[in-house]
């Protein structure tokens, strides 16, 4: 398996890579922005991506955003292909665009906002912690993002201020050794209670 920044020899594989996000989020229904191709190769040709191969086979991808005059890097679209799940790729990809992201940004704070638990636990074990979406970068482009969500009303009706995504930072000017407020069973019971409280409100409005 061979894990690489994305160069563009690897534009070809955009199609399938826009098709693999769209069927990632049909599946799941929750958290994950669709991306055309022409997005992801956009992203491959301003060397902005990390592609992973099995060979000549597409086996995972990712790539990076910035936001706030670059004071905030956010690395999305995080996927593996069908085949090559649960053999630890998203956490070898993840842990390549991150130390990618501290190279070529090395000032700027690197934060996700996922629904995912196993993206929530790989970021939490790379140093990030759960944050309010204050925390997070302002910038407009940034949340535009999110209106291919499934959950984008959520977001809409809370004001930006919270969603089923739970938003994580890592702020590389702090002590990385500092106490860590969560731990992976936190993280599964965070993601728990606001599913539950989501989902609660979004029955009570059914029935208004």
């Amino acid at each position: 398996m061979e894990i690489v920044i994305a160069t563009d020899k690897h534009i070809k594989y955009a199609t399938t890579i826009s098709q693999t996000i769209d069927k990632s989020a049909e599946q799941r229904g929750t958290g994950i922005a669709k991306r055309t191709p022409e997005y992801v190769e956009a992203k491959i040709r301003n060397g902005n991506a990390v592609i992973a191969l099995d060979g000549d086979k597409f086996a995972g991808f990712c790539y990076i955003e910035t936001f706030g005059d670059k004071n905030f890097v956010v690395h999305s679209g995080l996927i593996v292909h069908p085949d090559f799940r649960h053999q630890g790729l998203a956490k070898r990809i993840k842990t390549k665009v991150f130390k990618y992201s501290q190279k070529k940004y090395p000032d700027s704070k690197i934060f996700g906002i996922t629904t995912g638990l196993a993206v929530m636990k790989i970021n939490y074990e790379l140093g990030y912690k759960p944050v309010t979406f204050s925390e997070l970068t302002d910038d407009p482009e940034f949340w535009k993002g999110c209106q291919t969500c499934t959950n984008y009303d959520v977001l809409q009706r809370t004001n930006k201020k919270m969603c089923l995504c739970t938003g994580m930072l890592y702020d590389g000017k702090k002590d990385e050794k500092q106490e860590h407020p969560y731990n992976s069973k936190s993280l599964s019971r965070l993601k728990r209670i606001k599913q539950s409280l989501f989902l609660k409100k979004k029955d009570q409005s059914k029935d208004k």
